[in-house]
This record gives structure tokens, sequence and C-alpha cells, in this order.
């Protein structure tokens, strides 16, 4: 059994903050284009697991649209952290274990375990492991959890709900581990924001900036996201990923989990009276989200699901790494979305306002796998 990965040998977290069940890929060539990409996963021909976006540097106006985001929302994002960690600590009463998906999970369990500690006194186990649409989760990972902890203690953790793919995802693949193994793991899934209304374990269902959606290695951990083909994966070791040790120069990772846990105290009371206020309200899944996605597919022509990401998260997530079609604004919420205009802007890509929109935004990938990139995935 292969053990997890820290930090200074893989990652830029504290070792304490997280273990990555990730095997380390070194330096294969594994980035490419996004318009290859883009043609290859529309194609049917790889899953977007095979292959790599190209990690680059963001533009100094683009960081620091970064930053006064941060500055912005940094107290409400705490907010939402001791919510959501509240009640995960709630749903695994006796020893909790965070395991966050990677990797726009793993900022949010480092934070999860940072509020356990700091203002619970609890010492959480924290790791990151793999889960792939289309793929399935890391059966090596969740036996590696298996044999350390029990499994009826692990609550999963993510950054956010989009339509909820990866939820549906984490169900089926963990349905299908119990079907094979005996070996049990609940299929909760606490998410920071859920605006898809997919899980019932959240900090706030408004679609609003996550600042770690904004960049990518840079602000989780120096980690690529994870990866995943035969060619690559031996069988019984994890999931891959790659440490760019090249980007510390602009390395935002732990200035980002101080920015956010510097006000947990503050916000302590808060997220208490939340709680009491809240407490036995209806938090029922109902995928409204995914309603919503199907139905722009139909209306704009496209006919997968797969090309539709609602939400600021997922949005951000296409004009960083795919090759967008339009992006659709709810008109309110435009100032909420500065960084996406930015990056629509900087990328040629038509924006659409919509009034009746039940996220901030949504981004359309470009369906036929062509539009305005460079290499870079950048104008």
């Amino acid at each position: 059994m292969p053990e997890p990965l820290t930090s200074p040998a893989f990652g830029s977290y504290s070792p304490d903050d997280v273990g990555w069940l990730l095997h380390d890929l070194g330096d294969l060539a594994l980035e490419a284009d996004a318009a290859t990409r883009e043609a290859e996963i529309q194609s049917g021909r790889a899953n977007y697991a095979e292959s790599l976006p190209i990690e680059y540097v963001p533009t100094a106006e683009y960081q620091a649209l970064y930053r006064e985001a941060l500055e912005r929302s940094s107290r409400r994002i705490a907010e939402a952290v001791g919510v959501v960690t509240e009640l995960a600590l709630a749903a695994r009463r006796a020893t909790p274990v965070f395991v966050s998906l990677a990797r726009a999970g793993t900022p949010v369990g480092v934070l999860m375990r940072r509020w356990a500690r700091e203002v619970r006194g609890l010492d959480v186990p924290h790791y990151t492991m793999s889960i792939v649409r289309g793929v399935g989760i890391d059966e090596t990972a969740l036996h590696y959890l298996a044999e350390h902890h029990d499994p009826g203690d692990v609550v999963f953790v993510d950054g956010w709900t989009g339509k909820g793919a990866i939820a549906r995802e984490l169900s089926a693949a963990l349905a299908l581990f119990a079907e094979r193994t005996g070996i049990r793991f609940s299929d909760d899934l606490a998410v920071l924001a859920d605006p898809g209304h997919c899980v019932t374990i959240f900090g706030t269902r408004d679609d609003y900036l996550i600042p770690s959606a904004c960049l990518n290695s840079t602000v989780s951990g120096l980690v690529s996201r994870t990866v995943y083909s035969r060619e690559l994966i031996a069988p019984g070791s994890f999931h891959g990923a790659k440490f760019y040790r090249h980007l510390s120069g602009d390395d935002v990772s732990q200035a980002f989990i101080d920015a956010v846990a510097v006000h947990f105290a503050d916000v302590a009371p808060e997220v208490e009276a939340r709680l009491r206020a809240e407490a036995g309200s209806d938090v029922t899944a109902t995928w409204v989200g995914w309603q919503a996605v199907e139905r722009i597919s139909r209306e704009y022509g496209i006919g997968d699901v797969n090309l539709v990401k609602p939400g600021v998260g997922e949005t951000t997530r296409v004009l960083l790494r795919r090759v967008p079609w339009k992006i659709l604004v709810r008109s309110s919420a435009r100032a909420e979305v500065a960084h996406v205009l930015l990056l629509a802007e900087q990328r040629g890509v038509e924006v659409v306002e919509v009034d009746e929109l039940p996220y901030s935004c949504v981004g359309l990938i470009d369906p036929v796998g062509v539009g305005p990139t460079d290499a870079a995935g950048a104008a």
C-alpha cells in the first residue's frame, strides 16, 4: 500500500495540513493546449483526466483582481468554513476524518481542519484524493483509508457544486466499491458552496466567488489536477498528479488559508447563531442546478450537459482550462464576477446577460472544440 505524500517533497501546504493520496508523476510531459485537449475530450478519444491543461502565471491585472476578491470575501468565506465544518463534525461524532477531493476540495479541507483545531481544539486528520468523472474514485486511496481509519468516520469534502456531477459520481463510485469489497463509506459530501442544491452539508448555497477558484495550482498547494490513465497509473497505485515547483515564486496557497483563517475567532459567534437559527430547516437536495443545466443545454442547442458549467467556480475553470463558447451572466451579479468578465475579455469570449439565471454565471464550452485560445489557454 503506498503512503501519502507530504510537503516539502510534494505540495506546498504544511505536512500537518494534508496528506496527498496521490502518485507523483514527476516531470512527465502531460500538458496540452486547450484546443487539442477539447477535441480529444469531446470526440471521446480521451478522458479529461488523461492530460493536463498548461499551467501559466496569471497577468498582473488578474492577480490584482484575485487579491481584491480575497480581501472582499475572506470573512464571508470564513463563516461558510465554520458552518460546513461544524455540520461535518456533527455528522461524525466520534473521530472524524476529512477527505477532500483534489484539487478544488483541497484548500477547503485544509481550512476545515484548521477550524476544527483552532476553534474546537480537535486534531482532525485530512487527506486529499482523486475522483474522475467518467472513471470513478481512486479505489487504492479508499483501501488506504479503510486500513487506517473507520470508513464510518470519513466525510468527503469539495469546494463547491455546479450541476452536481461529482456528487453523483461519488455516490455511484462508493456504491460500486461497497459491492466489490464490502467496505462502506458514506457518500455525504461537504462543500463550501452548494448553489446547485446537490448536497445537505454546506457552508452556503449562495453562488459567489470563492477566490481559490480564481487560480490553478498556485492556490492549491502547487499541485496539478489529478491524472488517471492505465498507461501511467499501475494497479495498486494512487491516481497521479504533478508538483509544479517552478511556480513557487507565485504560490499563494498558504496566504489564502491564512487570509481566511484570521477571521475564525471573529465569525465564531455568527457561525453559532446561524447554526441555531437554521437547525431543523429543510436542506433537501433538490438538484435545481441540474435541471437548469438541462434547460440551458436545450436552449443553446448544445445537447450535452457536460459542456454546460454552472456557477462562479465552474465558469472560472472553463475560462482557465477549456475552450469557452459563451459566458452567461445574471445581470444583478456583475459585481460578483468581475474576474470572469476580465477573463472573458482577455480570451475574446462573448458575455450574454440573462435576467432569470439561477447562478451568478454559467460557462458554455465550445461544442465543436474550437475557439479563441493560445497554448496557455489565454488570449
